[in-house]
């Protein structure tokens, strides 16, 4: 038997004997206190993890003129690495509720418009990466409909019959371009799509590649390969060159990090994918559990570096919390957990790359959990009633 015809492991036999509706209803007075809580300390610590990816991509600037470097590289990708991460929590309205929030820390100011670039530079169209992200991943997380489900998208690669090495190599090559070669085209399609889906299936919608080109590909290198090295002309050619050698490196390097901290969030042999829509809130609730995985929690800086997708658990259970909350719930979270018998894998994240690339390849298969019959007319009523955020 081929690795990519690995069947799937067997789920725990007791997972559907969990009291969800009792862990749901635990889960909603956690968020009731959550709410009350929010406040001033959310925002300025919203303000200090922007401050932090400002600083580093002064610092990027201020020495990627002098010579291809390490350190220019690494400050310019991690201030682009926090621009995504301030993205991910306010466009999932995570401070839209602070008392006080000033209007550019809201969903439907950041990034927005003409604030596109100054708030989000990416390849993405702000829009067009709600829609896919906040729309249909969270609220199909690990179903068919998930357009990020890893194992499902790596079918060509899983079934190849290409030599390991290959495969890997493969993959590797995605993690260094994965934000343009990947990530842009697929937002841009769901959201192009979002409207047509009914009578085209999956075709590509019309326009796709021109879209693509113009408003993706187009501002995000000329700002990033035209407009930084030419900033510093004044100081010579060879000034100019350097600073592009080093935006280069930058772009590489974000798109390792982001895809190190994105890509293992749902997948791995110990995860699982479902067949069908869940029967109830509760049960929703439990697959966002059970489909998603935790890095190392806790402290600004371990948290920053993982991009704050370390609590991808309890990110998945209330997409909308400011950052600074979710490292006072996560261990509530965790015991609640626990006290239900709920599955909460929380590995290191290079341990969960290896997890995600050994599904990716083909040398392992997610789990398929396939709940107790449940009423045909509840599923019917229910189906589209679990999204946890709305496209705004």
């Amino acid at each position: 038997m081929l690795p990519s015809q690995t069947p799937p492991p067997s789920p725990p036999p007791d997972l559907d004997r969990i009291d969800v509706d009792g862990f749901l209803a635990e889960l909603k007075a956690l968020r009731r206190a959550i709410d009350a809580s929010l406040g001033e300390d959310d925002l300025a610590h919203l303000r200090k993890i922007e401050r932090a990816g400002k600083i580093a991509t002064a610092i990027g600037l201020a020495t990627c003129w002098i010579a291809p470097n390490p350190v220019s590289v690494a400050a310019l990708s991690f201030g682009r690495s926090t621009r995504w991460l301030l993205m991910h929590h306010i466009g999932h309205r995570g401070y839209d509720k602070v008392p006080g929030v000033p209007a550019k820390y809201t969903s439907k100011v950041f990034a927005r418009g003409t604030r596109r670039f100054l708030d989000w530079a990416d390849w993405m169209i702000p829009e067009a990466w709600i829609y896919e992200h906040n729309v249909l991943h969270h609220s199909h997380t690990g179903e068919e409909r998930d357009p990020d489900l890893i194992e499902r998208n790596a079918d060509l690669l899983r079934s190849s019959g290409l030599p390991m090495p290959v495969r890997y190599a493969a993959m590797a090559g995605l993690g260094l371009t994965w934000r343009s070669f990947y990530y842009a085209p697929s937002t841009l399609n769901a959201w192009l799509a979002r409207g047509e889906r009914a009578g085209r299936g999956d075709a590509a919608p019309r326009g796709l590649i021109s879209q693509l080109v113009l408003r993706c590909y187009l501002p995000y290198a000329a700002l990033q390969f035209g407009l930084l090295p030419a900033m510093f002309l004044p100081l010579g050619p060879a000034a100019a060159a350097s600073a592009l050698a080093n935006s280069l490196g930058a772009e590489a390097l974000t798109n390792l990090h982001t895809f190190l901290v994105v890509g293992p969030n749902h997948t791995g042999e110990d995860l699982y994918r479902f067949d069908e829509r869940p029967a109830s809130r509760a049960e929703a609730m439990l697959r966002q559990v059970i489909g998603s995985v935790n890095y190392a929690c806790g402290g600004d800086v371990t948290d920053h570096l993982h991009l704050w997708l370390n609590y991808q658990i309890e990110h998945h259970v209330w997409p909308d919390l400011p950052m600074l909350q979710y490292q006072r719930i996560q261990p509530k979270v965790a015991a609640l957990c626990e006290k239900y018998g709920v599955p909460y894998v929380q590995e290191g994240v290079f341990t969960r790359a290896k997890k995600m690339l050994a599904v990716a390849v083909g040398s392992a298969s997610m789990r398929r959990w396939r709940a107790a019959p449940r009423r045909a007319e509840a599923r019917a009523e229910d189906a589209g009633a679990f999204a946890p955020a709305a496209e705004s």
